[in-house]
């Protein structure tokens, strides 16, 4: 399990290389959940905002699907929960 510093970058990489996305938000909201049983095993709890055209097409779930896939390698050990945003760039255009 990698330093809590270096998660983040960490999570923007494996997406970056996953999904290509034109706009990549990761928020550490970990400090929230101390003193959560999960936060016990040391895996961080995370907001994500992605915006990708990958996601032309696809439904929520598949979107998340593809989040999960990316992040695989760090999903048992350095983060323990994930809230993910997953737009196309014209979903992203009409929410802001």
């Amino acid at each position: 399990m990698m330093p809590p510093n270096q998660r983040i970058a960490r999570i923007r990489a494996l997406l970056e290389a996953g999904l290509a996305p034109v706009e990549c938000e990761v928020e550490d909201e970990s400090a929230l959940h101390a003193g959560h049983a999960g936060a016990a095993s040391g895996g961080g709890h995370y907001r994500l905002r992605l915006v990708s055209s990958r996601f032309e097409g696809q439904p929520r779930v598949a979107r998340h699907r593809l989040v999960y896939d990316a992040l695989q390698d760090m999903m048992q050990t350095d983060i323990h929960a994930l809230a993910i945003t997953a737009l196309t760039p014209a979903e992203a255009g009409a929410a802001t």
